[in-house]
């Protein structure tokens, strides 16, 4: 949640934020109105309740007539103390409600508006010409089918739409990509994680998925349980009510899992593929910094997933993504688009988030700093989520034949492999 101070001291400043975000500012008027009703429950109940250790105190001194008086009194008010409790705890629950229906406060440098309103921050690489190389490309399917490394429809047969079986050189694919990030966060100083994809409530909630995004997530029935979309949520609450020395800070993580998401409102885009599914496995990045230092990590997480897409050999752009669009927690995010040649357009491969202090205040992370312990702050960014890079390195480096050449970067978690060739052929 943002810091209470902010929202007290500098009001217009998240009404601003809000309107960035394309979102009404009701919020913060119903926020600051439940405040002041919490100040006064617990004003009320403090009054109350040194008014009743006050009378406690007169008692023992009192005479006959008078002690029956105090005694009358005493019990009229522990049922006003009892009253003005349950008051100050409804209030503090109204005032806790409210702040955390807040999104983060969207960076200044974040552009304003919805979806479509990102910047493009920069291209790299050129999308090949296959008109100039005299074949049209044909898409992830076609090629997953040709290959025999992908299996649509037993993936819909055995578990229904949206799902799918790597086979052969997919599922090498899957493990070599997987594989590579891996070594790739080692060497650059992050703890290996594999992490669970079931989490409880308090995981979600405190990084913001039971909010706007809670139509996508997946409850398990009859238990307090969610599967996670990201492995953001494990990891963020990983150190949750826990103090952590500065002098540790950064901690980065890089944790495998598989992810699940319901695709709520995907109806009729991206049916055909393993582009938009409801199960798929990623490397996420995970780190725990100071606020200070969180977005010039923010720039070195971005600098590592093109990293990685130089090493698949890949057309890509990297956009400034709006502030609509930002989800709950973050302030500021970049995501890293792929060239799709079957489709003529770009398809986000990874997205990295700064979500300062936002998340590590609901899930009580906190640092010890030299003037005491405060909030730390938390970012998070794909590596490789494995569908999509799947894909995109399907259709980039197909040939007319229908073979696809391995990049040189992966050719060794592959086995040596450099080129995938049809079956049979």
């Amino acid at each position: 949640m943002i810091d209470p101070r902010i929202l007290r001291d500098e009001p217009d400043r998240v009404r601003a934020a809000q309107a960035k975000r394309g979102l009404s500012a009701d919020v913060v008027d119903r926020a600051l109105a439940a405040d002041t009703a919490r100040r006064e429950a617990i004003a009320s109940f403090e009054a109350k309740r040194a008014e009743q250790k006050q009378l406690g105190s007169q008692i023992p001194k009192a005479s006959p007539e008078e002690k029956q008086d105090l005694l009358a009194r005493t019990k009229t008010l522990a049922a006003e103390v009892k009253e003005a409790e349950a008051a100050r705890a409804a209030a503090e629950e109204e005032w806790s409600a409210a702040l955390a229906g807040i999104p983060n406060l969207a960076a200044d440098e974040a552009p304003a508006g919805g979806e479509d309103d990102f910047v493009v921050l920069e291209h790299i690489g050129t999308p090949r010409d296959f008109a100039a190389e005299g074949f049209e490309p044909r898409d992830h399917v076609e090629l997953g089918q040709l290959l025999g490394a992908i299996d649509l429809e037993r993936g819909a047969k055995v578990s229904g739409s949206r799902f799918y079986f790597l086979t052969g050189v997919g599922a090498q694919l899957e493990l070599a990509l997987v594989n590579m990030a891996m070594d790739q966060a080692r060497n650059a100083g992050f703890t290996q994680v594999i992490a669970p994809s079931l989490v409880r409530p308090r995981a979600m909630e405190g990084t913001g998925f039971l909010g706007q995004a809670a139509d996508d997530v997946y409850r398990i029935e009859g238990e307090d349980m969610y599967l996670v979309g990201t492995s953001e949520v494990p990891m963020a609450a990983y150190h949750s009510d826990e103090i952590l020395d500065v002098a540790t800070l950064p901690r980065r993580y890089a944790s495998f899992s598989p992810c699940f998401r319901k695709e709520a409102g995907s109806h009729g885009k991206d049916t055909r593929g393993i582009i938009r599914v409801h199960w798929f496995d990623k490397v996420e990045m995970f780190v725990y910094s100071t606020l200070e230092e969180s977005y010039a990590e923010h720039e070195r997480l971005l600098g590592w997933e093109k990293e990685f897409l130089d090493k698949l050999e890949l057309a890509y752009r990297v956009i400034d993504v709006a502030a609509g669009d930002l989800g709950l927690s973050a302030i500021r995010k970049f995501d890293c688009e792929a060239w799709i040649p079957s489709q003529g357009k770009y398809r986000e491969l990874t997205s990295t988030s700064n979500c300062t202090e936002f998340q590590a205040r609901r899930l009580d992370i906190r640092g010890r700093f030299p003037d005491g312990t405060r909030p730390v702050a938390t970012l998070n960014g794909t590596l490789t989520a494995v569908t999509r890079a799947i894909v995109a390195i399907l259709e980039t480096h197909q040939q007319a034949d229908g073979s696809v050449r391995v990049p040189a970067a992966l050719q060794p978690y592959m086995g040596g492999v450099e080129e995938l060739k049809p079956v049979g052929g």
